[in-house]
C-alpha cells in the first residue's frame, strides 16, 4: 500500500467515529529512512485529530481509542505514529 491510499483509509476510518470532526495526516517517513529498524512499505505518520470529545479525556485513553480504530493499519503499515488532539 502506498502512503496516499493508507492516508485515505485512515482518514475514512477515523471520520466514521462520531467523536472525530476532522483529521489531517502528515507523512513523516523521511525521519526514519536511515533507521536500522525501518522497513520498506512501513510509514511514519503524524495525525492531527480535531475532536472535542477526545480533548476531554486523558491522553492515554484517547490514544487507546485511536489505536483500536486503526489496529490493522498499525500492524501492517505503520512504523511510527504521532497523535496530536486539537
Amino acid at each position: 500500500m502506498d502512503i496516499e491510499n493508507l492516508s485515505k483509509n485512515i482518514k475514512t476510518k477515523l471520520l466514521k467515529n462520531s467523536s472525530i470532526n476532522n483529521v489531517e495526516i502528515e507523512d513523516k517517513t523521511y525521519l526514519h529512512l536511515k533507521h536500522t529498524s525501518h522497513e520498506k512499505n512501513k510509514f511514519h505518520i503524524k495525525l492531527i485529530i480535531f475532536s472535542e470529545e477526545l480533548k476531554q479525556i486523558n491522553k492515554l485513553n484517547s490514544t487507546k481509542k485511536i489505536y483500536k480504530i486503526l489496529d490493522e493499519e498499525i500492524k501492517k503499515y505503520l512504523h511510527s505514529i504521532q497523535i496530536l488532539i486539537k
